[in-house]
């Protein structure tokens, strides 16, 4: 990447960047995500994976000081125009607003306001659960939008939760972002909503009804070659593998039509491949009760619920870390195969492109895809800064490379090294 192309376009932080839906979307939008911290090695590996000629920094945002952001990234005491941070969701938040400095949930808010307050960005897109802005964790915001507005930033004190159905994404996916910005620059607005969910099962209030409908969920998974078809998916996470014909939204993630107004980097990568799809070897009695489930319902004994073909996803959920027990969510039905769907399945239900990998095996691969903004959503978002910012977004001439494959294979002890020795 040319120093001249990095100059011309808007710079950004992610905070708790998990697998990167965050910092994909911005960088759809026109920004160079230069940083991208987290606490987890695996996600960190991930994330220099897809993104390998920016700075993936493997720590937990409690303990890192806004220099050191800069001083291991290639920002350096430029000018930051926008931090983002996708937080951890807010159960364990001290409701009074005390905080136990030895709980990271209780402490992540103050940390989040200490970076912002530390790298002074000209605006911040914040994202949590939609649980933060109900019943007494309400305090706990509301004492952060104070404490921000005293640190010299404006807020979106009218905070709105945004669901990602209602931006192209097949996924009842609904969280609260919280926007602001430096008192020198103007209020960003809230994305207005482009379409509606294909088959909502959710009465969303925010909801235009004139909108047009949204991609379903056979849009996202019509086109992609038959997973069981290919034995060495119960070994290896990829095939060589021949796709069918796609639908528009498919298209999209294929790379095979740009999405409208996409400032990203066009990426190398091998399209014959399938991707993060290694298969679930499922028993005779789990295939005949998933043959059994209507579509659009749930399984009665896992609880897993069949994808309806003409609806929508409902929000994929990651499982649990490993300090909590490292609990695996309960996975979708594919809707015509009795099988649980594939990484890559979950991944285009959540809006990443085809050249995007996670890690090798199910449990981090579904983690990391349930756990990040989805893209799309991500990239309406930024949008809406770089509109603010006042900036016009320029399409990249220059296309990257992905990073080693071997990074997708780390084990967590692999990582811990990679990162943290």
């Amino acid at each position: 990447m040319s120093s001249e192309t990095k100059k011309e376009r808007p710079i950004a932080v992610d905070l708790c960047a998990g697998a990167g839906g965050m910092t994909l979307g911005f960088e759809q939008a026109g920004f160079d995500v230069l940083a991208s911290v987290d606490i987890d090695p695996i996600h960190c590996a991930i994330h220099e994976y897809n993104f390998p000629f920016w700075s993936a920094v493997c720590q937990n945002i409690v303990e890192i000081p806004g220099s050191e952001i800069r001083s291991r990234s290639e920002i350096g005491d430029r000018e930051i125009d926008v931090v983002l941070a996708g937080l951890p969701i807010y159960q364990g938040l001290a409701p009074t607003g005390r905080r136990a400095a030895s709980e990271q949930r209780n402490s992540v808010l103050y940390h989040f306001h200490r970076l912002v307050v530390e790298l002074q960005p000209k605006y911040f897109v914040m994202e949590n659960d939609r649980g933060l802005a109900i019943g007494r964790p309400k305090q706990r915001l509301k004492s952060l939008i104070e404490e921000l507005k005293e640190a010299g930033y404006q807020v979106q004190e009218e905070y709105k939760s945004l669901n990602a159905a209602n931006y192209g994404v097949p996924e009842a996916r609904e969280r609260l972002y919280l926007l602001g910005c430096r008192s020198d620059r103007k209020l960003p607005k809230y994305p207005p909503p482009t379409t509606k969910p294909a088959k909502p099962k959710l009465r969303d209030r925010h909801q235009d009804s004139d909108l047009p409908p949204g991609p379903t969920v056979w849009d996202a998974l019509s086109d992609l070659p038959e997973a069981k078809n290919y034995p060495e998916l119960f070994k290896q996470d990829w095939a060589h593998a021949e796709y069918g014909k796609p639908s528009d939204y498919a298209r999209i993630l294929r790379d095979r039509d740009f999405l409208a107004e996409n400032y990203a980097y066009e990426r190398e990568y091998n399209r014959q491949l399938l991707t993060a799809s290694m298969l679930t070897k499922h028993s005779l009695r789990s295939i005949k009760r998933f043959e059994n489930t209507k579509e659009g319902q749930r399984e009665k004994i896992s609880r897993f619920q069949k994808l309806h073909p003409e609806g929508i996803c409902n929000s994929l959920r990651g499982g649990t870390d490993r300090n909590q027990g490292s609990f695996t969510a309960p996975r979708p039905i594919h809707p015509y195969i009795p099988r649980c769907i594939t990484v890559r399945e979950a991944a285009r239900m959540h809006s990443f492109p085809d050249w995007y990998r996670f890690h090798a095996t199910k449990w981090h691969g579904f983690r990391q895809v349930a756990n990040s903004i989805p893209p799309l959503l991500a990239k309406a978002l930024g949008a809406e800064i770089i509109r603010a910012l006042g900036v016009v977004p320029s399409k990249p001439t220059v296309k990257q490379e992905l990073g080693d494959e071997k990074l997708l294979l780390l084990t967590n002890s692999q990582a811990s090294q990679r990162y943290r020795s």
